[in-house]
């Protein structure tokens, strides 16, 4: 049974800072590139952060590039997402999630990540 649980979340403001935390059990977590998602009220999910296997190589959406900063422990089997100069768009339920072991790349596509945390509530107040 693969579990992974985020914490980390909570209320700050906007200009603040908050680092999310994704520990893995289960499953060979150095086998999988790992990614963070969020879903804002009424909005799709969408992709935030990737990490590759090895946590040499990330990838971010746009719209957190130079903010935002993924990593991952191996040793630990747990991701972060340090998240700077946060803004009220950034304001979503965080999720993280594991790519299925086939995908070596950093994906943005959902479908290419088989298992999900259950997420944590990131709000920031203007």
């Amino acid at each position: 049974q693969v579990q992974l649980v985020e914490s980390g979340g909570g209320l700050v403001e906007a200009g603040g800072s908050l680092k999310l935390s994704c520990a893995a059990s289960g499953r060979t977590f150095s086998r999988s590139t790992m990614g963070w998602f969020r879903q804002a009220p009424g909005k799709e999910r969408e992709f935030v952060a990737g990490i590759s296997r090895s946590g040499s190589l990330t990838y971010y959406a746009d719209s957190v590039k130079g903010r935002f900063t993924i990593s991952r422990d191996n040793a630990k089997n747990t991701v972060y997402l340090q998240m700077n100069s946060l803004e009220a768009e950034d304001t979503a339920v965080y999720y993280c999630a594991g790519a299925k072991y086939t995908i070596t790349w950093i994906s943005r596509r959902e479908d290419e990540y088989d298992y999900w945390g259950q997420g944590t509530q990131v709000t920031v107040s203007s």
